[in-house]
């Protein structure tokens, strides 16, 4: 799920099953890509991001297999 609110846009993965240490977030060229790895599965996402986005301002947290990532937008 991507909500967007004033200064973030906020991403929202379940992604039970898999622990925080394989987890992998790269954003680049406004496109983040979610990996994660267990033993016999694995998880791959890739979504663009709007140019409002600042890729070098993410902020996530990782609870009870629910990933939130938080991307800041520029300032107008």
């Amino acid at each position: 799920d991507i909500f967007q609110e004033k200064k973030w846009i906020t991403i929202v993965a379940e992604i039970a099953g898999f622990n925080k240490e394989t987890l992998k977030i790269h954003v680049k060229d406004q496109k983040i890509t979610l990996s994660a790895k267990a033993k016999n599965r694995r998880y791959y996402k890739s979504l663009n991001l709007p140019k409002t986005v600042l890729p070098n301002a993410v902020h996530t947290t990782f609870k009870n297999g629910v990933l939130e990532i938080k991307l800041q937008k520029k300032k107008k």
